[in-house]
């Protein structure tokens, strides 16, 4: 199957290396558009995350002081295919890439506060899944079961997924506090 998926539906495949090309290709466009008005900019999401199942689609966190940082910038990112969509989320801000003649999505570009908590966890939740492969596993097989009871209803499928993920990102919490993994200096672009 190829990069993105039609909005509102669930699909998953195993890992493709083609999709971290795909996030630092996006990276570079947004830290050529956005400049130092990004603090650090990262591909998350399970995307991001090896061995395990991912909805085709490329999810990307950028950290910002302020989303006016962002939002001055949304002509060009515009220009780029790269479209505002709003909070989609409290305190989160949506960019989309993909064919939207086709109602496709390829990209979702979050835009956060640099060093909150939104930030902590995009960071927490695919560090510690990747560091962690039987959680991996867990997670990746209740995706797999949702996606099947769920293949036209990413909303479900979504809210199915909240428990096992706050869960988690609790344990991936404690874990990066245990290591006392600095996230700012984890925190630079992947570019």
């Amino acid at each position: 199957m190829e990069l993105g998926l039609k909005r509102g539906t669930v699909a998953l495949e195993p890992y493709n290396d083609e999709w971290e090309k795909s996030a630092k290709e996006t990276i570079h466009v947004l830290k050529t558009i956005l400049g130092s008005d990004a603090v650090a900019i990262q591909h998350v999401g399970s995307t991001a995350i090896k061995e395990i199942l991912a909805k085709p689609i490329i999810d990307i966190a950028v950290a910002v002081k302020d989303f006016e940082d962002v939002l001055r910038h949304e002509e060009a990112l515009k220009d780029a295919g790269i479209i505002f969509r709003g909070e989609d989320v409290a305190e989160q801000l949506l960019f989309v890439m993909g064919d939207f003649e086709k109602d496709i999505r390829t990209h979702h570009i979050h835009v956060v506060k640099w060093d909150e908590q939104q930030w902590r966890n995009y960071l927490n939740f695919r560090d510690y899944l990747n560091a962690n492969p039987l959680a991996a596993v867990q997670y990746s097989k209740l995706k797999e079961k949702l996606a099947t009871v769920y293949p036209d209803n990413r909303k479900a499928y979504t809210e199915g997924k909240r428990q096992l993920i706050d869960e988690i990102l609790a344990q991936a919490a404690k874990w990066r506090e245990e290591g006392q993994i600095n996230l700012h200096l984890e925190g630079k672009d992947e570019i």
